[in-house]
């Protein structure tokens, strides 16, 4: 069995205002198995609206969370928002939590279950297996999905359904062991080639809700960080090993 205290949630925000109060209430909530302690590390990547101060004014009405911000003085992107929170973490485990309400933080106790049996280093959450509700949205997003883990599956040899997830949980110690270099939406395959590669590491996944978000109600990525998915897939499974 792992007994371990505490997981980091690391939440990246950009222009986030209208979710972000909600998601940090939903995380909040969330009461973890084996009484886990959670931080949040909030990165606020210079949001152009009011992001920060909701997050600020949050912070100050719930003194007795356990919520750290960080901000960019520039916008570096999702990447660089995560290599801060990283960082900053001091948690055994860590999670990434983005702010949009696509992803539910109720299924976190199910994404440490391998991890608390001492099963598991990593667990990924995927959007493509189990019975929980998934959003019906655009089939070519979900062909492009599939088609990227597929590359990815290819070259790290393993048979994950959903590379591009945000939920993926770490060991701490794993995840700052790596040198990451992505700063934009190319974290994903990035980590997912580096994490493949470390020895003995045992990956697992379960299957997780996803209420998505269509271009109209916020989403913010697209093609071109499809190209750039593919890219970074041969760039760090190819190139930079």
């Amino acid at each position: 069995m792992n007994h371990f205290k505490k997981l980091s949630v690391i939440i990246p925000v950009y222009n986030e205002a209208a979710t972000v109060e909600v998601l940090l209430d939903r995380v909040a909530e969330v009461v973890l198995k084996n009484n886990i302690e959670k931080e949040m590390v909030i990165v606020n990547d210079c949001s152009t609206d009011n992001t920060k101060q909701v997050v600020g004014q949050y912070i100050q009405k719930n003194p007795h969370l356990q919520i750290r911000l960080f901000s960019h003085e520039v916008n570096k992107g999702k990447g660089a928002a995560l290599h801060t929170g990283i960082k900053e973490a001091t948690g055994e485990y860590i999670i990434v939590q983005d702010a949009d309400l696509e992803y539910d933080p109720n299924d976190y106790n199910q994404l440490l279950e391998p991890v608390l049996k001492g099963a598991a280093d990593v667990v990924f959450g995927s959007r493509f297996m189990g019975s929980k509700p998934h959003r019906v949205l655009l089939f070519y997003h979900y062909m492009a999905n599939r088609s990227l883990t597929f590359l990815s599956n290819l070259f790290t040899n393993l048979n994950l359904t959903d590379m591009e997830t945000c939920y993926k949980l770490f060991d701490a110690g794993m995840l700052k062991s790596l040198t990451l270099k992505e700063k934009r939406f190319g974290f994903e395959p990035e980590v997912t080639a580096k994490i493949s590669r470390i020895k003995k590491v045992r990956i697992y996944e379960v299957g997780i809700s996803y209420y998505g978000r269509t271009y109209d109600e916020g989403k913010k990525i697209n093609w071109k960080d499809g190209l750039k998915a593919i890219w970074c897939i041969l760039k760090y499974n190819i190139w930079s090993r």
